[in-house]
């Protein structure tokens, strides 16, 4: 089995949600006819998005194919899963995302779906641009109650004004939405499920107002989320002529951010212990690993399977920046 792992290259699969623009598009320079590119999911093994690979021997497979067939080669040691873990989706917000919140476990259980903790990366931010992140201090349900049916829910909600580089971690629980003019990152676990409170009035593709899930949504509100949304990351780590900076680490994922000037080996350690899913954030970079390398430019991703935990990455016609996303 070994002999056919190497870098996985995926199509995208993207979504003409309502609220979306064509940054993608533009930003990475995508041949794509003139339409609504609201998300553009990178890597994901979701029946609501399958990543289909494009390159090597084994192209044409879906990512959940690839599970099934190569297991702990592709996931780790340690992580016998039924389906890729998590989803790695570009986000252009043209306008603001509704007003939504994801379930843990335990509230998944009870109205379905799937339990969704979250990141957000920020790769482009218009001036004035932010994420609502969380509740101000002092609103309780009673306040967060009023301000809906009052319809002037922006006044109870935090709001963080956002740059580039910066990164936002949500919670299941976290009542959020992205504003207008933001160009994300996301990393998350596997799910799909939303429960939207609020879409501003909004008039949905069909002409008719998007369905809401109020009361799935205040029950799924966390009260005792009182934490930090926007994420400080340490300083960073030299290696070399290379920068790393530990994004941050949850329990269902790690995120670090590298800036390459040179060759930059993959840590012997995590030999056989996680995938390495790879986002291009700047610059050209080329990826070695196993018998097979793939060149990346700048929007391009990509998975390496756990077996191949050591290889190299190389930036290319100058410095590059990556976002490395490893299993928990």
């Amino acid at each position: 089995m070994a002999e056919q792992l190497y870098p996985f290259r995926f199509k995208p699969v993207y979504k003409d949600y309502v609220w979306g623009g064509d940054r993608i598009i533009r930003r990475y320079g995508r041949s794509e006819p003139p339409g609504i590119y609201a998300e553009s999911w990178e890597i994901a093994d979701h029946p609501d998005g399958m990543s289909v690979l494009e390159n090597g021997p084994l192209a044409g497979l879906t990512l959940h194919e690839l599970v099934q067939r190569l297991g702990p080669a592709l996931l780790g040691q340690g992580h016998p899963a039924p389906a890729f873990p998590l989803i790695l989706k570009l986000i252009d917000a043209r306008e603001r995302l509704s007003v939504q919140v994801h379930p843990d476990e335990a509230t998944a259980r009870r109205y379905g779906g799937n339990p969704k903790t979250e990141m957000w990366y920020v790769l482009e931010a218009d001036p004035g641009a932010g994420v609502y992140a969380g509740l101000n201090p002092g609103v309780d349900r009673a306040g967060l109650q009023r301000a809906l049916e009052s319809r002037n829910l922006e006044s109870v909600l935090r709001f963080i004004p956002l740059t580039a580089g910066q990164a936002v971690f949500v919670p299941a629980g976290r009542l959020h939405a992205i504003d207008a003019g933001c160009l994300l990152l996301e990393i998350q676990q596997r799910s799909n499920t939303t429960y939207r409170l609020y879409d501003w009035n909004r008039i949905g593709a069909d002409g008719r107002p998007r369905a809401l899930h109020v009361e799935q949504a205040l029950r799924a509100i966390r009260g005792d989320d009182d934490k930090p949304a926007l994420l400080l990351p340490p300083p960073a780590e030299l290696h070399g002529a290379n920068e790393r900076r530990l994004v941050m680490q949850a329990p269902f994922f790690t995120v670090e951010h590298w800036r390459l000037a040179g060759r930059q080996s993959f840590a012997a350690e995590d030999d056989g212990a996680t995938f390495h899913a790879l986002f291009v954030v700047a610059g050209r970079l080329r990826v070695e690993a196993g018998r097979g390398s793939e060149e990346l430019e700048t929007g391009n991703s990509c998975l390496v399977p756990a077996d191949l935990g050591r290889g190299a990455w190389l930036p290319e016609s100058g410095p590059a920046e990556v976002l490395c996303v490893t299993g928990p």
